[in-house]
């Protein structure tokens, strides 16, 4: 496991915090497709955000119809998330050891996040998420359509360097695959930040198959 790259997105979160919350939100498709999986969970969830930043917007759309946690690893991002959802309860930790015990949860969030994660634990990641998720329990995640390494030394023109780890769409199905999950839907949303012309990113819906 690369401690090292995971504190340097961690860092760099840290530091940029205010500024990604005011210049990073989903909306249209992404949030078309949040609102829809909130809609096919149970009557009052117990819904893990895994990367949850500023709390927007799973937490503060959850907030009101579900028992949602959010979990991150940067300290400022959970700060923000505080303000942003007062009551909810904020865990900082790491997706590859989610610091909750087996089957706490009905659902879990992972939107925008699994893409920092180091290459070689994106399979753990997997793991954990149906390990901290009941039987039948519900995922939405989010990735990258392709696999890509790299960062980006002015990130938001903040002056801080940001990294990713990108394991791309088929990896990703079959990390949750491998990890008892079936996919119940895939959709590829616009990437609007994204230097290629016509770039997705891929939501996967999965049920854990248990």
């Amino acid at each position: 496991m690369d401690e090292n790259a995971k504190t340097a997105v961690r860092d760099a979160y840290d530091a940029l915090a205010d500024t990604y919350a005011a210049e990073r939100s989903i909306a249209g498709d992404e949030l078309d497709i949040l609102d829809a999986f909130a809609d096919s969970l149970p009557a009052g969830p117990r819904v893990l955000d895994a990367g949850c930043g500023q709390g927007t917007p799973v937490l503060r759309r959850l907030d009101d119809a579900a028992t949602a946690t959010g979990l991150d690893f940067s300290r400022e991002q959970l700060d923000l998330a505080a303000g942003t959802v007062p009551g909810a309860p904020l865990v900082q930790g790491d997706m590859t050891r989610l610091p909750f015990r087996d089957d706490a949860f009905d659902a879990v969030t992972a939107i925008h996040s699994l893409i920092h994660v180091p290459l070689a634990a994106h399979g753990t990641v997997a793991d954990e998420f149906a390990r901290v998720l009941a039987p039948g329990g519900r995922l939405l995640c989010s990735e990258g359509a392709v696999e890509w390494t790299g960062a980006n030394p002015d990130w938001l023109d903040s002056g801080v360097e940001m990294r990713w780890e990108i394991a791309g769409a088929e990896a990703t199905r079959s990390h949750l695959e491998e990890a008892g999950f079936e996919i119940l839907e895939r959709w590829d949303v616009p990437d609007t930040v994204a230097d290629e012309e016509g770039a997705t990113k891929p939501f996967f819906a999965a049920r854990l198959d248990r």
